[in-house]
């Protein structure tokens, strides 16, 4: 089975939604890294939520796209974890280290993929 970068990342977008992770942000870095195609970025607001999300992502991820993370840096206690499936790296925070590391300022040139996944009611929409 093959599938592009957007579309893993949109599965594993899916999946941490569905695990209520917050503030979910994709930014396509294809045009200005050599890093990887795409960052995936949300907040777990504690260990459990983190451990949940993470655990969605890889089950989703492995059934929709047959893919598997190339490693995993953070997991067990850290306030970030990364998920690297190669072209799509996924960052899961827990709100201090998200707003430390501001990762979406630091690439802020690429831009943001709409999910399309709906904001929970009481959030305000994002500035573009």
């Amino acid at each position: 089975m093959t599938v592009t970068p957007l579309q893993l990342a949109k599965v594993a977008a899916t999946a941490a939604d569905g695990k209520k992770a917050g503030d979910i942000v994709l930014l396509d870095l294809s045009q200005v890294s050599d890093i990887c195609d795409y960052f995936l970025i949300c907040t777990a607001q504690n260990k459990p939520q983190m451990d949940a999300i993470l655990d969605g992502i890889e089950e989703k991820v492995k059934v929709n796209c047959g893919e598997s993370p190339l490693s995993m840096e953070g997991r067990g206690g850290s306030d970030w974890v990364l998920l690297d499936y190669g072209s799509v790296v996924v960052h899961v925070f827990k709100p201090e280290a998200r707003d430390f590391y501001r990762l979406e300022s630091l690439w802020g040139e690429a831009p943001r993929v709409d999910l399309g996944l709906a904001a929970p009611k009481d959030e305000a929409a994002p500035e573009e």
